[in-house]
């Protein structure tokens, strides 16, 4: 069964966001991990970057293909996580914890609302 964390907001292309304070953390569900299968290589954005909600940001490649990886919020880039980049394998064995992706400074404050809640999240991958 793939988790689905409940205090978490969802993108339809698989991202989750955590709010803490005025940061939002950035990853890939559990759900896209499995579909990815092994990843082996990930390319994040550089800190600094403005982003807009929806545009490609960052790439992952498994040992089965290479994915775009859509930001669910427009923001800057405050950090990113090198632990990732030297160890793909992270997202695939904890993608909620130690494989997030990176942290932003939303500039939208509307946009969090527009993203899916767990159960909706749920409902699209049919859990």
């Amino acid at each position: 069964m793939t988790k689905v964390p409940p205090e978490l907001k969802y993108a339809k292309s698989h991202e989750w966001v955590r709010m803490t304070d005025n940061v939002a953390t950035v990853g890939i569900t559990d759900h896209a991990q499995h579909e990815l299968t092994d990843l082996v290589f990930v390319e994040l954005p550089a800190v600094g970057r403005a982003l807009k909600s929806g545009e490609a940001c960052a790439v992952v490649e498994s040992v089965k293909t290479a994915s775009d990886i859509y930001s669910p919020l427009s923001g800057t880039i405050t950090e990113v996580n090198q632990a990732i980049v030297d160890n793909p394998a992270l997202i695939n064995s904890d993608p909620y914890g130690a494989g997030w992706f990176y942290k932003l400074t939303p500039s939208q404050a509307g946009e969090l609302s527009q993203l899916l809640t767990a159960a909706d999240y749920g409902k699209q991958i049919n859990q």
